[in-house]
């Protein structure tokens, strides 16, 4: 009997589905911070439906696109779990996109002088709203 689409797979069923060995799987939890399936006691691995959509964005861009580990990891951390699910689902999107032009894969996007600015603009009020807000919950 077949599982749902929506029920969670065993280390050795998201191996087969996403056409990988176990270990790699265990391997990826090492070097991304975003894999992170549940475990049950005794360490043993459940996958949620996002946590395969995930994995199937970065096996296509490990294997299939070429990036490397740190590629993925850069990828990541400028465009979201949702690029990698994007990816994925067999979405072909621009890895960067820069004023210039796209950027090549693992390539910063290279910004110009006022949107650096606005940029700065934009993380200094972050970081006054987030100080106001951690004042309000303290008490304060």
């Amino acid at each position: 009997m077949a599982k749902g689409p929506n029920a969670f797979r065993t280390i050795s069923e998201a191996a087969d589905e996403l056409g990988v060995p176990q270990h790699v799987l265990r391997f990826w939890e090492t070097k991304f911070s975003f894999i992170r399936p549940m475990k049950r006691a005794g360490g043993r691995r459940f996958y949620r439906p996002q946590d395969i959509a995930v994995l199937r964005g970065v096996r296509a861009l490990l294997h299939d696109e070429g990036l490397t580990i740190k590629g993925v990891q850069k990828l990541h951390k400028e465009q979201g779990v949702r690029r990698l699910i994007a990816v994925g689902a067999g979405e072909t999107v621009p890895v960067a996109t820069a004023p210039g032009g796209p950027a090549q894969a693992g390539e910063p996007a290279r910004l110009d002088a006022a949107a650096r600015d606005r940029l700065g603009f934009a993380l200094e009020d972050l970081t006054n709203i987030k100080a106001r807000l951690d004042a309000l919950l303290e008490g304060g």
